[in-house]
C-alpha cells in the first residue's frame, strides 16, 4: 500500500463527501431527533457528516457536536466545514485528537445520544471490543449508527474496449484478498466470524436494525466525480498491483495514464454506484 499522502487523502474524503452528500443530508436529519443534546461523530475524516449533523442539531434548537478522529490535520478540516454556517452559540463544536484504538480515550469523551461511526471499526484488530466501547459512549435511549459493509463501488463498463472485461470484478476480489491479509496482520487481531448485527447485539444494545443507501452517479459524470473515479482506480492499483495478470496491469495503468487516449477521466461511459449500511442499535433506556 503506498505511503499515506494527506493532500492526497483529503482529496479524496472531500470527493466522498460530495458523492454521498443527499444521502448523508437525509440520514443526520433522521437520526438527529428532538431530543438529541450530544452528539459524537468517531472518525468525522473531511468533515462531510459532520456538517450535516451540525446543520441538524442547529434545526432542532441546538446542542453539542464532538468530533474525533486520530489526525489532527483532519479534525481542524472538519471542524471548519462543520461550522460554515452554523451559529457557534447554537451547536458547539469540540475536537478530540486521538486513536479509537485506546479504550481509554473513549472513556474520557461525554455521554451521547447519538454516536456516528463509519468506516473505522474494521480497521481495528479487536472489531466486537471496539464496538462495545461505542455502544457505552451512549446515554440511555442514545443511538450507535454503524457505517460498514455494503455493496462494492463500481465505476467501470463491463467491456472496456481493450484488455480482457471484467476488469473492476477481478479488481474487488484482488482487494479483498488484500483486505483478509491486512486484517491478520493487524497486531492483536481478532477473528469476527459474524455478522454486524449480532455484532451490536453482543454490545448489549437493542431494536438492532439496519438501512442500506444506494449512491448513484449515472454516466456521463461531471468533472469533479471524474477525479473521484480516477483516486478510486489509483487506490485500487496501490492495493492489487502486483497480484494483477500482465494484462489486467496493463489495463489499469492505461486507464490512469492521463497521456494515453484510454485515460479513464476521457470516457462517457463511466459512472459511481455503491451501497453503503448503517448499522442502528440503541442503549436501553
Amino acid at each position: 500500500m503506498a505511503d499515506y499522502d494527506s493532500g492526497e487523502w483529503l482529496a479524496r474524503l472531500r470527493q466522498h463527501d460530495e458523492l454521498t452528500a443527499h444521502t448523508h443530508r437525509t440520514l443526520a436529519g433522521s437520526l438527529v431527533t428532538g431530543s438529541t443534546e450530544v452528539v459524537l461523530d468517531i472518525g468525522c475524516g473531511a468533515g462531510g457528516m459532520s456538517a450535516h449533523l451540525a446543520r441538524a442539531l442547529a434545526a432542532r434548537g441546538g446542542g453539542t457536536l464532538v468530533l474525533f478522529d486520530a489526525k489532527e490535520e483532519l479534525l481542524r478540516v472538519a471542524a471548519t466545514h462543520a461550522q460554515s454556517d452554523i451559529d457557534p452559540a447554537v451547536v458547539k463544536i469540540e475536537k478530540v485528537p486521538d486513536d479509537l484504538a485506546d479504550p481509554a480515550v473513549l472513556a474520557t469523551l461525554p455521554r451521547a445520544d447519538l454516536v456516528w461511526a463509519s468506516r473505522v471499526v474494521h480497521h481495528l484488530p479487536d472489531q466486537q471490543r471496539a464496538v462495545d466501547d461505542l455502544a457505552a459512549l451512549l446515554r440511555p435511549g442514545g443511538t450507535l449508527a454503524l457505517v460498514e459493509g455494503g455493496l462494492p463501488i463500481r465505476v467501470l463498463p463491463w467491456d472496456l474496449g481493450f484488455g480482457t472485461p471484467g476488469l473492476e470484478e477481478r479488481l474487488a476480489a484482488t482487494r479483498d484478498a488484500w483486505f483478509c491479509r491486512l486484517r491478520q496482520e493487524l497486531d492483536g487481531a481478532v477473528p469476527l466470524p459474524y455478522g454486524w448485527n449480532l455484532v451490536l447485539a453482543k454490545a448489549g444494545l437493542t431494536g438492532v436494525t439496519a438501512r442500506s443507501f444506494i449512491t448513484d452517479h449515472p454516466a456521463p459524470l461531471p468533472e469533479s466525480l471524474r477525479a473521484a473515479v480516477v483516486h478510486r482506480l489509483h487506490w485500487l492499483k496501490d492495493v492489487t498491483i502486483d497480484a494483477l495478470s500482465e494484462t489486467d496491469r496493463t489495463t489499469l495503468l492505461r486507464l490512469l495514464d492521463p497521456a494515453d487516449e484510454a485515460y479513464v477521466a476521457n470516457r462517457e461511459d463511466i459512472y459511481w454506484l455503491a451501497g453503503d449500511t448503517v448499522h442502528l442499535g440503541s442503549a436501553p433506556s
